[in-house]
């Protein structure tokens, strides 16, 4: 199951280190390169976490730099820990890479905000509901029958990191209200689903909102998805059909968050979102 503490965040963490350390030192990626006899490409990817570099790497960068003492135990800790496999690596044949990236941030993540126009978001989704919301892509992406079941899955194990009774996942969503009379599955899927949002809109750490239809659309934008870190800068993930990407320039995150803001403030408040979504229930669900 999600534990507390990501490796992905910590390859972020150690490649943002080893970046201050040698600007520090005021080399450039080309200068490091050319010492180590490695390509430039190689340091950029270490930078930018998108290759985990061998203990020796690290060790053969901090002697470069000159670190050494607490600080190079520190690094080669950090090394460490970001080697280590998460939980979600067990699905990473079946899951786009952008999405084990994603589980990889919020395992670390202390809180979320979450806009979604369109459904219920993954973190909040019963397993009727999200089989049917992964099998209605199927006429397009074509996802074999394995990778099916298996996306199921690790959506169903992502779910602890909001339902686990210790350092649970703090998550705020808006949702549109469309999102409660667009029927995925039968009206027994919708009302299942429907009903389980009401409850775990009740955990401490949930909170979930309606953006009423009858009201003007604050903030022409799709769904994001904004995680915030005790030890490392925001990010925005933002998902399309074929792909995701996230946004790690600070100022647009804060836009991101401002606009949120925007919307939960035009949203009915969490308790007459809960009678709302109850209401739909009992008129269109039964």
């Amino acid at each position: 199951m999600p534990e507390r503490g990501s490796p992905t965040v910590r390859r972020r963490r150690l490649g943002q280190e080893l970046r201050r350390l040698r600007e520090g030192c005021g080399l450039s990626g080309e200068d490091v390169a050319t010492r180590l006899t490695w390509s430039a490409s190689k340091v950029s990817r270490i930078e930018n976490a998108k290759t985990m570099p061998r203990r020796s790497d690290v060790e053969a960068l901090a002697e470069l730099y000159e670190v050494d003492g607490d600080r190079r135990r520190e690094l080669l800790d950090l090394h460490r820990d970001a080697a280590r496999k998460g939980w979600w690596e067990n699905y990473s044949d079946s899951l786009p890479q952008e999405l084990t990236t994603l589980l990889g941030l919020e395992a670390e993540a202390v809180s979320a905000l979450n806009w979604e126009p369109q459904l219920v978001p993954g973190l909040l989704q019963t397993e009727d509901y999200a089989r049917e919301v992964i099998r209605a892509t199927q006429p397009i992406t074509r996802i074999p029958p394995g990778e099916f079941r298996s996306r199921v899955n690790a959506r169903m194990a992502r779910q602890d990191l909001v339902t686990r009774s210790a350092d649970p996942l703090r998550l705020w969503t808006v949702l549109d209200e469309s999102v409660l009379l667009r029927r995925f599955g039968g009206a027994a899927v919708m009302r299942g689903q429907l009903e389980h949002l009401v409850e775990i809109s009740r955990l401490p750490n949930v909170r979930v909102q309606i953006l009423p239809l009858s009201g003007e659309h604050p903030v022409n934008t799709g769904s994001f998805f904004h995680l915030k870190f005790p030890e490392f800068h925001d990010v925005v993930y933002l998902e399309s059909l074929y792909s995701a990407r996230f946004v790690e320039d600070e100022e647009m995150v804060y836009g991101y968050e401002i606009a949120f803001g925007h919307l939960q403030s035009e949203a009915y408040g969490v308790d007459g979102s809960r009678e709302l979504i109850e209401k739909i229930i009992e008129e269109r669900w039964r």
